[in-house]
């Protein structure tokens, strides 16, 4: 994944814009990513990561569309093409997120305490 691209869309997110680029790298090397490309432009447009054991829990996490790109269906899209995949069937989703409830609440995920939401709670 271009690195570029991906400091600056979370460089544009409350909860990601001071991490340094190591921690980044770090993370990712950590999780399985996932991105939004816009082909004509040539241009990452979207990126998410998941963290999971892959037998009880995932965890969805730095879910962020370009604020240009936002409204075009690209979060959905990029959301459900990370929960049908096979390796995350079955399991307990699971994210934190102050924003965009009614995108998750369409994949299942349910919120608790305003801000963790949780999907799959009888795993």
């Amino acid at each position: 994944m271009r690195m570029d691209e991906v400091m600056a869309l979370l460089g544009m997110t409350y909860w990601a814009d001071k991490r340094s680029r190591e921690l980044v790298e770090l993370s990712m090397k950590h999780s399985k990513c996932y991105g939004v490309f816009v082909d004509d432009e040539d241009k990452l447009v979207g990126f998410a990561r998941v963290i999971s054991d892959f037998a009880t829990t995932y965890y969805l996490c730095d879910v962020i569309i370009d604020p240009d790109y936002r409204n075009n269906g690209f979060g959905a899209a990029l959301v459900g093409y990370i929960e049908n995949l096979p390796e995350y069937q079955g399991l307990r989703g699971v994210l934190i997120t102050r924003d965009a409830h009614g995108l998750y609440e369409k994949f299942g995920y349910e919120t608790l305490n305003g801000r963790a939401m949780v999907k799959g709670l009888n795993c």
